[in-house]
């Protein structure tokens, strides 16, 4: 869409997590190197807790694209599952064959063993588990059991959890204790300050291909920031937007009005009720903005 129009070779603020996206500083920075340090050690559990769209997936793929060759990696995507349903996917992801009538202790033998032959080959595994929050409880005691296994000196099978804050409110249940105990490492990815901010949107920009001169007035920088509240997704989400209506403008340079209208079209930007000031004469919808597309293409003929 606007890729020729800014010199661009890919889309910098698509909502994908790619990994090659990935900012190597602020805080995305200090949650890998936690987890690093935590999968070295072999801690038993690992927890990464963030709001909706701080990059916690991202940060999961990017951690199971860097870790060492000796460290096998499994990853479940979706855990609101049954116990048994987490030993069945936990078993495929680890290679392991069985017969579709195996029971739930069966396959947990055949884990076993399995994880046991990995250690005597001196390699770790780790368990990569999104969206955590929405596991039910008996799930996660059952992954609590299957950490259970472990050497004299270290855990067979290392987890790390990546989830919402309603994960920690969970595990403050009393049922739950057990598991909450088994909590080594702990990270909380906070929303980006306004320098950590700019130097994100550089990143990617920079990584999409982009040469062109200063793309921001600072201004809109500023409303960009504050609208956003520091959530990556969002900032993606407004800028992708802004990129549009410049765009459709003929327009090399994100103003502070292109900001407020590309922040007024975005309904969470207006989430908390603390900002809740519209932009009086500049609401545009999905419609105003496809309006101004359609002129330019049609310029463009």
């Amino acid at each position: 869409m606007y890729l020729d129009f800014f010199n661009l070779n890919k889309e910098p603020f698509s909502l994908t997590p790619d990994t090659s996206f990935f900012l190597d500083s602020g805080p995305f920075k200090d949650a890998l190197e936690t987890l690093m340090v935590a999968v070295n050690n072999g801690e038993g559990f690992i927890k990464v807790t963030g709001e909706v769209g701080t990059g916690k997936t991202l940060l999961c793929r990017k951690l199971l694209n860097s870790v060492p060759d000796d460290v096998i990696t499994t990853y479940i995507p979706n855990p609101n599952i049954s116990s048994k349903t987490l030993t069945l996917a936990l078993a495929k992801e680890l290679d392991i064959k069985f017969s579709a009538s195996a029971n739930e202790y069966s396959l947990q033998q055949l884990i076993t063993s399995q994880l046991i032959s990995h250690y005597n080959e001196n390699k770790k595994v780790i368990l990569c588990i999104d969206e955590a929050q929405a596991m039910p409880d008996k799930t996660l005691e059952a992954l609590r059991l299957l950490t259970n296994l472990e050497t004299e000196k270290s855990k067979l099978l290392q987890v790390v959890l990546f989830g919402q804050p309603e994960l920690d409110e969970k595990l403050q249940s009393r049922h739950l204790r057990q598991f909450r105990q088994r909590v080594s490492f702990s990270f909380e990815l906070k929303r980006l300050s306004m320098d950590v901010m700019i130097a994100y949107i550089t990143h990617r920009l920079t990584i999409a291909g982009y040469t062109g001169g200063e793309l921001f007035q600072i201004s809109a920088l500023s409303l960009l920031h504050s609208y956003s509240r520091g959530i990556p997704r969002l900032v993606n989400v407004i800028v992708h937007k802004a990129l549009i209506l410049c765009y459709g403008k003929g327009e090399r340079q994100i103003t502070k009005a292109i900001m407020k209208q590309a922040i007024a079209d975005t309904e969470d930007a207006y989430i908390e009720q603390s900002q809740r000031v519209y932009p009086y004469g500049i609401i545009l919808s999905s419609l105003a903005i496809l309006g101004a597309l359609v002129i330019a293409y049609r310029t463009l003929l």
